[in-house]
C-alpha cells in the first residue's frame, strides 16, 4: 500500500487501500527530504481497547545508568567548549551499573560489597598534544549525581567507578574536524516520536515524579527512589502496580513495614483516583510482600535502588526519551543517554521526532495525533535526513490533503531549528531518560 513510488516526485499523490492515504513530497535545499504523510485510521491510544504503559524511576538500575552517562556527556561538552572552543568527538553511551551486596534487617544494615559503575565506550582524550582530563570528568560527574539524586547512598563508600572511554575511529572524529554549522550524521540510524500522551501516558509520568518528589519524600522519608510502574488498562478498568522499597533502617519491625506501606499505598491510592478521570483505578504497591514472613517477605532497600544487591543496570534499557516506555506505541531501539549532541542522531532524532510530533499536532487543527519518523544516512546533515515520515490520526471529516501543507512547513521549520536543538542537548536542557 505504501513506497509505490521508488523515486517520488514532488507534488506525486498516491492514496492506498484499507483507507490509507498520502502525499509524498520533497524539501529542497541541497540535501532534498523525501516526505510522507500518512493517516491512519486507528482511534487515538486513549480510545483504543487496551493500554500499557510503564516507567522505570529515578533509582531504578536502568534509569541511573541513563542519567549519569547523559550527566557525563554535558559535563564533557562544557569542558570540550570551553578549553578547545568546540564539542569533539565522544559517546559516553555504554555504561553498565554492577549490583554490588548489603545486609539488611529491620532497622539496620550494612554494605558488603559497593556498586560498581562502568564508564564505557569513546570520548577525546587529547587535544593538541595535551591529555584532557577525561577519566576525572566522568568519575566525578557520576560521583556527583549520585550525591545529588540518591539519598542514602554514600558517593565515595558505597560506589566504585571504573572508566573504560578509548579514542574513536579516526573517521567518526573527522566529523568533528570538518568546519560547518552542521555536523553530518554519525550513523544511519532511524528515530521515532509521538504527541500527545494518553491521560494513563500522563499519569504514570506524573505519579513516578511525585513519588520521588520533595513533597512526598518529607512526608513518606522511609520511601527509596527505585520506583517502577506499570499501567495496564482495558476499557475503563485501570490496573497500577507500583514497586518501591522501604528502608530498612527506618522500619524496625515486620509490623512496622505494613504499617507504613499501608500509609504509602492509601497516598497513592488517592493520587491515582486524583489522576483517572473517567477511568476504574486500582493499586498494588509491592506486591512480591508475605506477612509472616519476617524481612524476607518485606521489599527492604539499605540505599533506595535495588542496585545495592538485586539488579544491575545498563544504558538503554530503560524509559524512551519522554519518560515512558509505551509498548503499544512505537518504539526506537536506540540508546539515546550519553551520545553526543551534535552528530549522534540516536540521539538528535529521538528528541527532535517528539518535538516535531508535538508542533504538528499543537499547530494544525485537525490532527488528534501524530507520529514522527526520522531516518538518517549517514554522512549528511543532521538537519537534512534522509527520510521523513509523518503518522496522524485526523478529526472526523478532515482529510490529509487538508492538513498537508501546514504541517509540512512546520516539520522544514524544525529541521532548520535543528543547530538550536544540538546547543540545548549539549547543555542538558532536554531530559532523555
Amino acid at each position: 500500500m505504501r513506497g509505490v513510488f521508488d523515486k517520488p516526485e514532488a507534488g506525486d499523490t498516491f492514496y492506498g487501500g484499507a483507507g490509507l492515504s498520502g502525499i509524498w513530497g520533497l524539501f529542497g535545499g541541497v540535501s532534498p527530504v523525501r516526505l510522507v504523510i500518512e493517516e491512519l485510521t486507528l482511534p487515538p491510544m486513549a480510545l483504543r481497547p487496551m493500554e500499557i504503559v510503564e516507567r522505570k524511576g529515578l533509582g531504578h538500575p536502568d534509569s541511573i545508568c541513563d542519567a549519569v552517562m547523559e550527566s557525563i556527556s554535558v559535563a564533557l561538552c562544557g569542558y570540550y567548549l570551553r578549553h578547545t572552543g568546540s564539542i569533539l568527538h565522544h559517546n559516553i553511551d555504554k555504561g553498565l551499573l554492577v549490583a554490588g551486596n548489603v545486609e539488611k534487617w529491620f532497622g539496620g544494615g550494612r554494605v558488603r560489597r559497593p556498586m560498581a559503575l562502568i564508564i564505557g565506550d569513546r570520548a577525546t582524550l587529547t587535544f593538541g598534544g595535551v591529555v584532557l582530563p577525561v577519566a576525572d570528568i566522568a568519575v566525578e560527574t557520576a560521583r556527583r549525581w549520585f550525591r545529588e539524586n540518591l539519598r542514602y547512598v554514600d558517593a565515595e563508600r558505597d560506589l566504585r567507578c571504573q572508566v573504560r572511554l578509548a579514542e574513536g575511529s579516526a573517521e567518526l572524529k573527522d566529523i568533528f574536524a570538518r568546519p560547518s554549522a552542521v555536523f553530518v550524521a554519525n550513523d544511519t540510524s532511524a528515530a521515532v516520536g509521538y504527541f500527545p500522551l494518553s491521560p494513563v501516558e500522563a499519569l504514570v509520568l506524573s505519579l513516578e515524579r511525585y513519588l520521588n518528589g520533595p513533597m512526598f519524600k518529607e512526608r513518606f522519608p522511609e520511601t527509596g527512589e527505585d520506583v517502577k510502574i506499570m499501567a495496564v488498562r482495558e476499557g475503563d478498568a485501570l490496573d497500577v502496580t507500583v514497586a518501591m522499597p522501604l528502608l530498612a533502617r527506618q522500619v524496625v519491625s515486620e509490623a512496622d513495614y505494613f504499617a507504613r506501606k499501608d500509609g504509602v499505598e492509601k497516598d497513592i491510592r488517592e493520587f491515582v483516583a486524583g489522576k483517572a478521570s473517567g477511568m476504574r483505578p486500582r493499586v498494588w504497591l509491592n506486591a512480591l510482600d508475605r506477612r509472616d514472613h519476617g524481612a524476607q517477605g518485606a521489599y527492604l532497600s539499605l540505599l533506595g535502588t535495588s542496585a545495592e544487591d538485586a539488579d544491575s543496570g545498563q544504558v538503554g534499557r530503560g524509559n524512551r526519551v519522554n519518560g515512558l516506555i509505551s509498548v503499544g506505541r512505537p518504539l526506537g531501539t536506540e540508546a539515546v543517554a550519553g551520545k553526543n549532541p551534535v552528530s549522534h542522531v540516536g540521539k538528535i532524532y529521538n528528541v527532535l521526532a517528539h518535538r516535531m510530533a508535538r508542533e504538528v499536532c499543537v499547530r494544525v487543527e485537525g490532527i488528534r495525533e501524530a507520529c514522527v519518523f526520522l531516518v538518517s544516512r549517514i554522512g549528511e546533515p543532521v538537519n537534512r535526513p534522509e527520510r521523513i515520515a509523518l503518522q496522524v490520526i485526523l478529526e472526523p471529516g478532515c482529510t490529509v490533503g487538508e492538513i498537508s501543507a501546514r504541517a509540512r512547513d512546520i516539520l522544514e521549520a524544525e529541521l532548520e531549528a535543528v543547530p538550536g536543538l544540538c546547543v540545548q542537548l549539549a547543555e542538558g536542557r532536554f531530559p532523555v531518560c
